[in-house]
């Protein structure tokens, strides 16, 4: 199977699990409603685990932009494949997140709160400080995709047996690093459902909220790049 479908679907998994749990915690009349931020961090990892399964033979299981960059500059992965893994990074999380909101549809409907409905899609910070939600978000990534290089074959990616240890970082992540910002970690993940969202006939949104949409996107390619920079000092030695 061609790259890019391996990257589309298993973006989509991680987007349908990961979007999916925020929905059934957040929206009003579902069985899990209010059940907590431990049930949000491991249905996320439960999706990272899935899609990495399923996308690990076929291309490599990146599913993030952050780590396709990460891997281009520690020379693990060719430059000439970004186009491709970034474009299906960013569709594969917009579809996951439209069958997030087929599974919810009645939910969207019956639920009034508009902050409760965007963040089933894309995150937002706790307190909005733009310098300290960049900062937090580099950390997390940093740490994402330091675990990445570590574990990734060269000039491929996560094989499957990748697909757990990477899940229990994403995890560890979410519970130490997520209160600040909701912990992107990923540009596709955040910039994909967000436009969704604004897409959406979701009765009685708010905005998407394109003015933070920057900063889980460069705050993750930041800490992809200070990844690679300190793996290829850290291998030098």
């Amino acid at each position: 199977m061609n790259p890019f479908f391996g990257e589309f679907f298993g973006t989509a998994i991680i987007l349908l699990l990961g979007g999916g749990v925020v929905a059934n915690v957040s929206l009003d009349k579902t069985n899990g409603h209010n059940s907590g931020w431990i049930v949000i961090t491991f249905g996320w990892a439960i999706g990272v685990f899935t899609g990495v399964l399923f996308a690990a033979p076929i291309s490599g299981a990146h599913l993030n932009p952050a780590v396709t960059l990460a891997l281009v500059l520690a020379d693990k992965f060719p430059a000439s494949q970004i186009p491709l893994y970034f474009t299906a990074q960013l569709l594969g999380a917009m579809f996951g997140s439209g069958l997030v909101w087929l599974a919810y549809k009645k939910q969207f409907d019956a639920t009034s709160d508009a902050e409760a409905k965007m963040a089933v899609f894309c995150t937002s910070p706790s307190i909005r400080s733009y310098g300290y939600n960049i900062l937090t978000e580099l950390i997390g990534t940093h740490m994402l995709t330091m675990a990445v290089l570590y574990m990734a074959a060269p000039q491929v990616g996560l094989g499957a047996l990748s697909a757990l240890p990477v899940a229990l970082v994403v995890l560890g992540i979410g519970l130490s690093l997520g209160g600040p910002t909701g912990y992107a970690i990923n540009p596709a993940r955040d910039l994909g459902p967000r436009i969704m969202h604004y897409f959406l006939p979701i009765p009685n949104k708010r905005t998407s909220d394109w003015k933070y949409a920057w900063v889980p996107i460069l705050g993750p390619m930041l800490g992809a790049a200070s990844a690679a920079a300190l793996f290829l000092i850290l291998k030098s030695f």
